[in-house]
């Protein structure tokens, strides 16, 4: 008996301090943000000081790729640390845990193992997965308010163009709502270490933001993005079928009921209106990153918190004459991942090794001195954190939809898809992929060399 109550006493006062000394985390996922940011470089025009100056507390990944260029399947791929082929998880369609009901999330890691209290808000996961119960202490979603931004008078009614100025109230905005909640949840005590990730819906469309936004990028002075006006003509099927029609791979529905964007974009004259919202979107995203920053910074707190920002995927202005996501090119994949911390981590580096969001899973493990989880199929950034330079030698693996993957190094981008067709594209010479290589037999040897980091497993 005795050594039963000694085991409770010992229990009691032990159990509070479990994981104190811990760092705490900081996650802030930015939907269908690209690399149009500042520091970047991605367009010349954006505007977004707050990442910028995030970037120059820690290190922005130049070639920071997602898994799944789209939200459900590139989200549960990081959160679970497995790839889109490992868990059948294609589209937006299907379920987390329908698919890897045993799947155990960043969150329930740092719940079990590292004491943490685990809260979110926003859009983390994809839809009502973002309540996952085994994943979260608390969630918070605000209730969302419907606004419509101006659009262009001379536009027909059936036009597609969903972007515009609001002229609203900024406070009346769900992401605005969202980051009122964490920013009352960094000043309060907490006992724990926290883990709260602060997600953004915003740049997703429609592209919608208060007119002080649009303000800041005059239309008359919009850059369009470089394209190439005959760009699809060396793509193979698939490739070709996904600059044209909008899938969602679950079921491979074609969303695109207007018609294909960009003859829409260009029939109605809408090209430069589209990017000036993108740009617009993403600077009323940016001003609500610096309240979350400065937030932080006034907390007992910013000495002890690691940050995390980043976005699930890349997204197409016209280039390829695609819109929006749904294909594995650079720019549909290539997105922004800013890492800052207190220790371990570099100040104001640009680090140009590729890497992709199913290594934060580990990374954050690392970071937070807990054990490391077998079967995680990403590696930690940590030596990369320390040295930007650090040696690397680990391609990117990207997958839409059932056996359609790419294949990223710090040179090449090789795709195949499902029907074994191909694209290879020489990012040191054509870093635009204007030039498909793949049919050219003195590339083959690469081709061959490329094919070895394809995904081994294919769940259907």
């Amino acid at each position: 008996m005795r050594t039963i109550r000694e085991a409770i006493i010992l229990l009691i006062f032990i159990f509070p301090l479990w994981g104190k000394d811990r760092p705490n985390m900081l996650f802030i996922p930015v939907d269908d943000l690209n690399t149009w940011v500042g520091h970047l470089g991605g367009h010349p025009q954006a505007l977004t000081p707050n990442i910028d100056r995030l970037a120059k507390r820690g290190v922005s990944f130049t070639q920071a790729y997602c898994n799944a260029p789209l939200c459900n399947p590139s989200r549960v791929s990081l959160f679970t640390g497995l790839l889109p082929s490992s868990t059948g998880v294609y589209g937006n369609g299907e379920m987390m845990r329908v698919k890897v009901p045993d799947a155990v999330t960043l969150m329930q890691y740092l719940r079990s193992e590292g004491g943490y209290s685990v809260q979110g808000g926003g859009k983390t996961f994809h839809g009502s997965a973002s309540y996952d119960p085994k994943s979260w202490d608390y969630y918070n979603m605000p209730r969302r308010e419907r606004h419509a931004g101006e659009r262009d008078a001379y536009l027909p009614d059936d036009a597609w163009a969903p972007w515009g100025p609001l002229d609203v109230d900024e406070s009346e905005l769900f992401d605005v709502k969202n980051v009122d909640w964490a920013i009352s949840e960094l000043g309060k005590d907490h006992e724990k270490p926290f883990f709260i990730a602060c997600g953004f819906t915003k740049p997703h469309m429609p592209w919608y933001a208060p007119r002080k936004y649009f303000d800041m990028h005059p239309i008359e002075d919009v850059i369009l993005p470089n394209t190439l006006d005959n760009d699809r003509e060396d793509l193979p099927y698939w490739g070709e079928k996904f600059a044209i029609e909008v899938h969602d791979v679950s079921g491979a529905r074609n969303f695109a009921r207007h018609g294909e964007d960009h003859e829409m974009i260009l029939k109605h004259k809408q090209w430069p209106r589209a990017v000036q919202s993108y740009l617009a979107t993403i600077s009323y995203i940016d001003a609500h990153v610096g309240r979350l920053l400065d937030a932080l910074e006034e907390s007992p707190y910013a000495d002890n918190t690691y940050i995390v920002l980043w976005g699930d995927h890349g997204w197409h202005l016209g280039e390829k004459q695609h819109w929006r996501k749904h294909a594995l090119w650079e720019v549909t994949t290539q997105t922004t991942l800013v890492i800052a911390g207190p220790e371990g981590v570099a100040k104001g580096e640009l680090c140009d090794r590729p890497v992709s969001l199913i290594d934060l899973y580990p990374t954050v493990l690392e970071i937070s001195g807990l054990p490391m989880r077998d079967g995680l199929e990403g590696v930690s950034l940590a030596p990369l954190l320390e040295n930007p330079g650090h040696e690397w030698d680990r391609p990117v693996q990207m997958t839409f939809g059932y056996e359609n993957h790419a294949v990223r190094t710090d040179r090449w981008r090789y795709i195949r898809y499902n029907d074994g067709g191909e694209e290879l594209y020489d990012h040191n010479e054509d870093p635009n992929e204007w030039t498909n290589l793949a049919g050219n037999p003195e590339y083959s040897s690469v081709i061959e060399r490329l094919k070895q980091s394809l995904p081994k497993t294919n769940r259907k």
